[in-house]
């Protein structure tokens, strides 16, 4: 709509068009294309495009603005990319610019990233994020469009390594039947493919897979409504075996919960599953939980 808004103030102010310069645009137009002519989208290509149609001060404004809003979007689009990818990109980086990298991004997503580094290069990291003195503006702007050009402009190659985890992470999205159905249909072509996604993926399923210890950890920090609203629709056997890493006092509140609640929503129900999914993947990365410590263990209640 802004764009809209821009073309339409400047419609409106153009003026009187001769035909002839009309047939000259037009003309111009058709031959660049013709040409094989590329756009490519930087800030450089929008200077030139720009330069002599709009007074300077206003042409400096803009760029301006579009400068700051680039540089938003290079930290908010870093810290939406997959953890491992920005591990891996970090770990070649010299450490003060992987701390620097780390201090933009959202700190959730720090965290993660920090959680697959290496001890020492962690350790690092996190000496020289609490040692930073104000970074210059002027470096800052480097660093932005280094990464503009590097990692974002390149992030088709960055993600083609980390293919099978950013697929895992839309596959453990979906419902169970969704999720056997997709990795049924992959199996044929690419069976190689299906181990290792398997190997990623953690349901809500799953959780009977954890080691009792770490169920307990995890539901300590669950709340009990949202809790009472993911086992609403499993089975009595699946049940008792989170139901047992409860305590007494909650587990009776539960179970009264399951036997005489309402009916929710399968909406709200998928959420509340997802979220402690998601949570027990969090705490996973933090250390303070493993994932399939007893693999198989569950495997009869969710097969």
């Amino acid at each position: 709509m802004s764009e809209i808004r821009r073309i339409t103030r400047s419609a409106v102010q153009l003026g009187a068009v001769s035909p002839d310069q009309l047939d000259g645009v037009v003309e111009s137009f058709a031959v660049e294309f013709a040409g094989g002519a590329s756009l490519v989208g930087t800030v450089q290509e929008v200077e030139k495009l720009l330069t002599g149609l709009i007074p300077a001060d206003q042409l400096s404004e803009l760029l301006a603005e579009v400068r700051g809003n680039g540089a938003r979007s290079v930290w908010e689009r870093m810290s939406a990319a997959s953890e491992s990818v920005l591990a891996s990109y970090l770990v070649k980086e010299h450490p003060q610019t992987a701390a620097l990298i780390l201090s933009r991004i959202k700190p959730a997503v720090a965290a993660k990233v920090m959680s697959q580094l290496p001890a020492p290069l962690r350790n690092t990291l996190v000496r020289r994020m609490l040692s930073f003195k104000p970074v210059d503006d002027e470096i800052l702007s480097m660093l932005e469009r280094a990464l503009l050009e590097d990692f974002m402009a390149n992030g088709a190659r960055n993600s083609g390594a980390d293919t099978h985890a950013k697929m895992a992470d839309i596959i453990n999205k979906m419902d169970r039947a969704q999720m056997d159905e997709a990795l049924s249909a992959l199996a044929d072509a690419r069976p190689k493919s299906v181990e290792i996604l398997k190997g990623l993926l953690f349901t809500f399923d799953d959780i009977v897979k954890l080691a009792p210890r770490a169920r307990t950890t995890l539901f300590d920090a669950v709340p009990n409504d949202r809790l009472v609203l993911a086992l609403k629709g499993t089975d009595a056997e699946f049940r008792g075996v989170i139901l047992s890493a409860l305590s007494a006092r909650v587990k009776r509140m539960v179970e009264h919960e399951l036997n005489g609640g309402e009916p929710a929503a399968q909406r709200d129900v998928m959420e509340a599953r997802r979220s402690i999914t998601d949570l027990a993947m969090d705490m996973a990365g933090r250390g303070e939980i493993e994932i399939n410590a007893e693999e198989g263990a569950g495997d009869a209640l969710i097969r």
